[in-house]
């Protein structure tokens, strides 16, 4: 891969010098280039596989079948790097290590992300504005204004493409129906109600009543249940305070996972389950209770039959905690975004490949397939082939999900509005995940404090190091839950008091504070 995308930088450089030489023929490749008729452009693209099989299996996904038809429809030349889902952050750092950047480069949210390694303030990209306005008009009408904000430094230049969510609460609680009937228990609603269902799916010898993740990651449903997120912040007192300062809701969490633990409610391997084992024995029928994002659901559970043709999922309410409320971390607004590198060699072709991707030939692409292989159209009805095995619903989900770059990723209206179980789905949106999820103060840019010390800072889900390893010290037993007072000091004693002193200062101020949307 390395050696193609050298070569297409090479070509690149090349088609520049002849069109040095021949200024109008040059004009014209540069204007046609994206579209179809006109000149290929030639690009490389880093993105993360999202944990789907289809691609991380794939022997070379530059020469996998929807890229090339993608490829045809764009009149581009790809240079796709697959960065494994579970080793995304790892691979960030050593991208930018090495100076090994691609054309374009695909990061999670905002500008000040860590995976980033602060690359957007040393110049490593462009600002977008003057192409977006030239060759980005429907990704300027189509992307909300909140959206674009994400991307937009303090100066006003907007330095990414953003893929947005529309609905907040993507996140969900998931639980298997079948198995819940064979209990005879109602649906949990309380943090006491899940573990009781879970001694029950224990008891009939369910291999992982709840099904958890390393470093808790879509598997924080009782951090939720006490409102003890990492990456989220609260007025206490005088104060603005990271989430995990309330002790008493703290050690709650922390007691329910431990009991989880004690009770093997959860496999007690669960702090070193990858996304690809947690994926894989879900859908091999192993799990009783998982969080995952909603809109996997349908995808999911036909995968699940492969292995348990009884086997059905169902999203429900997530466990509520002391106020009766609960849900999964609340998402921003922007799921991925795209930055384009100052070294690339026809970033108005790359503006155009993106614009395109708002366009109605691409929701159908990537929707529906291919015209007369995977659907009909009659009357301007769509007839679509749904998949009906699991390697095929995996393609399916490659296709809609992470080969469409630029969307609302909420979920996909166009398929899910066919079928029942899809309409179901929506409706769950409107009803269970519309009324729960968690929030709170939030800063953008990030708070300068985490940077002095990666130990004292939330990265995407997690809590921070030095939180994270003792909570999971306290859950196996190695430390008193009640000791949790004394990390809170050491958190503070390496960095946190500048942290709140930063984060106290800026709310007061109004200083790129987002407020919460907590419902």
């Amino acid at each position: 891969m390395r050696k193609k995308w050298l070569l297409s930088i090479l070509s690149a450089s090349l088609l520049a010098t002849t069109a040095a030489g021949c200024s109008q023929a040059g004009k014209q490749e540069t204007e046609n280039a994206g579209k179809p008729g006109g000149g290929k452009a030639a690009f490389s693209i880093s993105f993360r596989s999202g944990n789907i099989s289809y691609a991380e299996n794939h022997p070379n996904i530059n020469d996998e079948k929807w890229v090339k038809k993608l490829e045809e429809l764009t009149n581009t030349d790809l240079d796709i790097r697959l960065m494994p889902h579970k080793e995304f952050d790892q691979k960030m750092i050593q991208m930018f290590a090495i100076n090994d950047i691609p054309d374009v480069v695909q990061a999670s949210s905002g500008l000040t992300n860590p995976q980033l390694a602060g690359s957007v303030q040393a110049g490593v990209f462009i600002p977008l504005n003057d192409l977006l306005e030239k060759h980005g008009k429907n990704l300027l009408k189509k992307i909300p204004k909140e959206a674009w904000e994400k991307e937009t430094d303090a100066k006003g230049n907007i330095y990414a493409i953003p893929e947005w969510l529309s609905n907040p609460s993507r996140r969900a609680t998931w639980i298997r129906t079948d198995l819940l009937e064979k209990t005879g228990l109602p649906e949990p609603k309380t943090v006491e109600d899940y573990l009781n269902v879970m001694r029950a799916f224990k008891k009939m010898g369910v291999e992982n009543p709840f099904m958890g993740r390393e470093d808790f990651v879509y598997a924080d449903a009782f951090f939720g249940s006490y409102d003890v997120f990492g990456n989220f912040f609260m007025k206490q007192g005088d104060k603005v305070v990271p989430k995990f300062f309330n002790v008493e809701n703290m050690q709650k969490a922390i007691q329910t996972y431990k009991t989880m633990v004690d009770e093997g409610l959860v496999s007690k391997e669960f702090a070193t389950i990858n996304p690809t084992k947690f994926k894989n024995d879900i859908i091999a029928g192993k799990a009783g209770i998982w969080n995952m994002n909603a809109n996997l659901l349908i995808q999911w559970d036909q995968q699940l039959k492969e292995s348990v043709p009884t086997g059905k999922m169902k999203l429900i309410a997530s466990p509520t905690g002391l106020d009766g409320k609960g849900g999964l971390r609340l998402v921003g607004n922007v799921t991925r975004a795209y930055l384009i590198n100052k070294q690339a060699k026809d970033p108005a072709a790359i503006i155009k490949f993106f614009d395109w991707m708002v366009s109605d030939e691409a929701e159908k692409f990537f929707t529906f397939g291919i015209k007369g292989e995977n659907y009909t159209e009659e009357n301007g009805k769509i007839n679509y082939k749904a998949p009906t095995n699991a390697k095929d619903v995996d393609e399916e989900t490659y296709r809609q999900v992470l080969l469409w770059l630029v969307q609302d990723t909420t979920y996909n209206k166009g398929t899910l509005s066919l079928t029942p179980e899809g309409q179901g789905l929506m409706k769950l949106y409107d009803t269970v995940l519309a009324n729960e999820g968690r929030d709170g103060i939030q800063f953008d840019p990030q708070l300068q404090g985490y940077l002095k010390n990666p130990d004292i800072a939330p990265t995407g889900d997690k809590l921070p190091p030095v939180i994270l390893t003792h909570v999971l010290k306290m859950v196996y037993g190695k430390e008193p839950i009640s000791d949790y007072p004394k990390v809170l000091e050491e958190w503070k004693q390496k960095g946190g008091n500048d942290v709140i002193k930063e984060a106290t200062e800026r709310f007061e101020k109004k200083d790129g504070v987002n407020l919460s949307r907590t419902k």
